[in-house]
C-alpha cells in the first residue's frame, strides 16, 4: 500500500458538498470526498447508499444540484465527460460495459480513442497485456466470449489505455469467483504502486477494499457517516458489524 504523496490541502480530486437528485430522490446529501496523489481511497456502504452516484457525479455522467467537483485544482463540475477523461480522470463503471461483439484488441483500442500517439498507445497496450496475461491469450477473441473475470480485466485494461492519473473503479469484484477477486485486488495494488495511478474504489467487499486502501469513507443513505484511515475503519466496531461480517 502506498503512502500519500500530498496533504489534505492539495487533493487530486475534491468533491465538495455534493447534492445529487434522481427526480425527487435525494441521492447524495452534502457529500465531500478527497483523493490525494498516490492514494487508494475506498467508498463502502450498502446497495443504494450513493456510492455509484458519487462516481457518476465526479466523471460528469450526472450533474450535481449543488456543490463542486475539482480535479487537479480545476473546477470540472460542468465539464463534459470526454474532456474529463482527457484530463486524466477515468471511470470504470459497474457491469464492465465492454463491447461484446468486438475483439479484445478492438476494445483496448477504443480505450485510446482520444489519443493520437501511436507508439504510446502500442506501449500501453503491451503493458495492459502484461498486467493481464489472459487478455493476451484471448487477444483476437470476441469480448463477449470471455468469462466474467476476464471481462472485468478487459474493462480495467481498457480504462488504463486512457493513461489515467486517477482511476475510479465501481464494484470491480462483483460476481467474481474468490480466486479472481484476489487477482483483481492484486492488480489494483499494482496499478497504484507501479503505475503511480491514484484510485477511488467503490466496492461491496469492504474487507478487501480497506485492505488495499489508504483511507476510506462510509456512505449511508447518501450521507458520509464515517471517514478516516483504512485500518482504523477496519477496526471500528460499527464498520465490523455492518460491513465486515464480524
Amino acid at each position: 500500500m502506498t503512502s500519500p504523496t500530498s496533504n489534505e490541502s492539495s487533493p487530486m480530486l475534491a468533491l465538495n458538498n455534493l447534492d445529487v437528485y434522481y427526480g425527487a430522490i435525494h441521492a447524495l446529501r452534502g457529500v465531500s470526498v478527497t483523493v490525494n496523489p498516490g492514494e487508494v481511497v475506498t467508498l463502502i456502504g450498502a446497495n443504494g447508499a450513493g456510492k455509484s452516484t458519487l462516481l457518476r457525479a465526479a466523471s460528469g455522467m450526472i450533474r450535481p444540484k449543488a456543490g463542486t467537483v475539482r480535479f487537479l485544482g480545476e473546477d470540472i463540475t460542468r465539464t463534459g465527460t470526454a474532456a474529463i477523461v482527457s484530463r486524466g480522470l477515468v471511470h470504470c463503471p459497474e457491469g464492465r460495459r465492454i463491447f461484446a461483439n468486438m475483439s479484445v484488441r478492438e476494445n483496448l483500442e477504443l480505450g485510446a480513442y482520444l489519443r493520437r500517439d501511436k507508439e504510446g498507445i502500442a506501449a500501453d497496450m503491451e503493458n495492459g497485456l502484461t498486467l493481464f496475461p489472459r487478455l493476451r491469450e484471448r487477444f483476437t477473441q470476441s469480448a463477449g466470449t470471455l468469462s466474467g473475470g476476464e471481462q472485468q480485466m478487459l474493462a480495467i485494461a481498457r480504462a488504463l489505455m486512457t493513461r489515467p492519473k486517477l482511476l475510479m473503479l465501481d464494484e470491480p469484484s462483483l460476481g467474481l469467483a474468490p480466486n479472481l477477486v484476489q487477482e483483481i485486488f492484486r492488480i489494483i495494488t499494482l496499478i497504484n504502486q507501479k503505475e503511480g495511478v491514484a484510485v477511488l474504489l467503490v466496492e461491496q467487499n469492504a474487507n478487501q477494499a480497506l485492505a488495499v486502501a489508504n483511507r476510506g469513507y462510509v456512505l449511508e443513505t447518501g450521507t458520509i457517516i464515517l471517514s478516516g484511515d483504512a485500518q482504523e475503519l477496519r477496526a471500528n466496531p460499527e464498520v465490523k458489524k455492518a460491513y465486515l461480517g464480524e
